[in-house]
């Protein structure tokens, strides 16, 4: 059964984070089709050099492959998609990037690591509608004062680079003076936390880590077995692999010669061929959110998302009863 939400008519009030060389076209499809919003990062879309916009190919496809479905399921629409948008000045792709999803009329951008006024311009001018990632209520306001539609609040537990504030805490400075679009992230996994996140006041679930666990996602088969096998306990949360905090797997920590306990000194150098260097996040070492421990096998992303409906009723259910 699909109900309104502020971003229109969804399966569930959920948004799929975009994580870095994990989502790409088969996930956000497969995520969309099942009715919540799937999103990528528009730097996952690489080529390259002198080869055509790889970004522009993967809007190209998820755009015609929803609107087909639509006509073929007008009963069961796809939600929309989001493209997120690194607003850093280490982002060299961003002015290009921003350019094809402007043409492309995509029609939710996230937007991380930083506000800008003229990317809420572009979004929009071409009916899009802007999420801002933030850790605190300072952050906030100011992605809103630039601009902004909506806000993501990430709290701890979430995966990649997670805050560090309590979502009880950071959800009610938010609610204190912003009734707009809001979705939580940290430590979502099951039907019960999104009509929690509901409760709290928020109007979303902001789901990711789960996710790396599906046959669409272009995580590695260890990564993906690796979430399995994991729960909370084995979550790291650390800036030592870029520079700003952020939550990882310990056993991948473990996987490329580091003690996930001793991250200092010497410890934290890896005799490369390329020499002695520190391992990379996400490509070496992997990210994770705090609530993995309800992932229990490797499934189809369509598979996941009935489970999170079924628990989502029962726990309504509950509290109606």
């Amino acid at each position: 059964m699909y109900s309104d939400t502020p971003l229109g008519p969804l399966r569930l009030p959920v948004i799929c984070s975009p994580m870095f060389l994990v989502s790409g076209p088969d996930l956000v499809i497969a995520q969309c089709k099942a009715g919540v919003i799937g999103s990528f990062p528009a730097l996952n879309a690489r080529e390259g050099e002198g080869e055509p916009p790889m970004l522009e190919a993967w809007l190209k496809r998820i755009t015609e492959e929803l609107d087909a479905h639509n006509q073929a399921n007008p009963d069961r629409p796809a939600a929309p998609f989001a493209v997120n948008q690194i607003v850093h000045r280490s982002n060299d792709r961003i002015e290009r990037d921003i350019e094809i999803c402007a043409r492309w009329k995509v029609p939710v951008w996230i937007t991380s690591m930083g506000a800008r006024e003229d990317v809420n311009e572009a979004a929009h001018g071409c009916g899009g509608v802007v999420l801002h990632d933030v850790i605190n209520n300072r952050f906030a306001r100011k992605a809103i004062d630039k601009g902004a539609d909506g806000l993501i609040a990430v709290c701890a537990g979430a995966g990649g680079h997670a805050g560090g504030l309590s979502p009880f805490a950071l959800v009610q400075e938010i609610r204190e003076w912003f009734d707009g679009p809001l979705a939580l992230s940290g430590a979502i996994a099951n039907g019960r936390a999104i009509l929690a996140a509901k409760a709290m006041g928020a109007d979303f679930g902001y789901i990711g880590s789960p996710f790396i666990a599906t046959h669409e996602a272009i995580a590695s088969e260890n990564y993906k077995q690796m979430i399995v096998e994991s729960g909370a306990d084995d979550i790291l949360y650390t800036s030592h692999f870029s520079g700003v905090n952020a939550n990882y797997l310990k056993p991948s920590i473990r996987a490329v010669g580091l003690d996930p306990d001793n991250l200092t000194g010497e410890g934290n150098r890896l005799n490369l061929s390329t020499g002695d260097v520190r391992p990379k996040a996400w490509r070496d070492v992997w990210g994770s959110g705090q609530g993995i421990g309800a992932v229990r096998a490797v499934t189809t992303t369509s598979q996941y998302i009935d489970r999170l409906e079924q628990e989502f009723n029962a726990a309504k259910a509950a509290l109606c009863s």
